[in-house]
């Protein structure tokens, strides 16, 4: 194709955009809006796996330390490390732990002020690094020279756990029935826009124009609007999930307890989607023009 025919067809494609403005305005909103629900569940699918692995951040094995001395206890913190489960180990004292335990009893303090030894044990406080992993990391512990016992949340786990799953299950095919209906619906708005300038693909095939002549400004068209979409439902995304993180954030204290501070910034995404919903916007409406258009080039 000869650069003079190559520039004439983009702008025959761009010119139709204005030129069909009904139909093109049609195919942009189904596009845009489709674009919209795609970017906010999967900004919502992402923030719940950021949710679920902040609260597995947060589990806790407590490791319970019989009598030691501080070379014992330096040992036993280097054996908790060194092993594929832990993510992190804190220390809990038992002068600590004590003092803790009386301030959590204050009617009972002159008791326990009056007793000559320190009950509470040295505790570790290990955070693993995967919550399905938690009866292995258990054993392991228990297997440490000097560890009197390790407590373990499990119940805390298995529900975490199949929360996890099930809402990745739930998650992952209610997102590929959103992308299904996006294409069939943007299909079937192409085919609208192609049918209602059926006369004019059938003169121009009619005049011996090749179907790649015909089919390249309604490409052009199709990648024009679907870019344009992609640029307004990625803003329209951006207003919507900071309004409603916002919302919530701010009003109801029990999503900062389940880890709603902690969800994605839109900042941390905003290119990556941009480019996503653009290049979506683009190959969608693209594609479903020139798809649509075969009936009508067979004249």
């Amino acid at each position: 194709m000869r650069g003079s025919n190559f520039s004439y067809l983009i702008k025959q494609g761009v010119v139709s955009v204005w030129r069909n403005r009904l139909m093109s305005f049609a195919s942009f909103c189904i596009i845009m809006v489709s674009l919209l629900l795609i970017s906010l569940a999967a900004l919502l699918a992402a923030d719940i796996n950021v949710v679920i692995g902040s609260a597995e951040d947060k589990n806790e094995i407590m490791v319970f330390i019989d009598d030691a001395d501080e070379e014992k206890l330096v040992k036993i913190e280097e054996e908790l490390k060194s092993n594929g489960y832990t993510a992190n180990v804190v220390f809990y004292s038992k002068e600590e732990a004590f003092e803790d335990k009386k301030a959590q009893m204050p009617e009972y303090s002159d008791l326990l002020n009056a007793l000559k030894e320190n009950p509470m044990p040295d505790t570790f406080r290990v955070t693993i690094k995967d919550i399905s992993q938690l009866d292995e990391a258990k054993r392991t512990f228990e297997a440490v020279d000097g560890v009197s016992e390790v407590t373990a949340p499990y119940d805390f786990a298995s529900v975490l756990t199949s929360l996890k799953t099930t809402l990745g299950i739930i998650g992952g095919a209610m997102l590929i029935a959103l992308v299904i209906v996006c294409v069939v619906i943007v299909y079937n708005a192409s085919r609208t826009s192609v049918f209602a300038r059926r006369k004019e693909i059938g003169i121009m095939k009619s005049v011996g124009a090749t179907n790649a002549f015909i089919k390249f400004p309604f490409f052009i068209e199709g990648m024009f609007i679907g870019i344009i979409a992609g640029g307004v439902s990625w803003l329209l995304t951006k207003v919507t999930y900071e309004a409603l993180v916002s919302f919530f954030a701010e009003d109801f204290t029990i999503w900062k307890v389940l880890g709603l501070s902690n969800v994605i910034p839109f900042n941390d995404v905003m290119w990556y989607l941009l480019a996503f919903n653009c290049l979506a916007g683009a190959v969608l409406s693209a594609i479903g023009t020139i798809f649509s258009m075969g009936k009508h080039l067979k004249v």
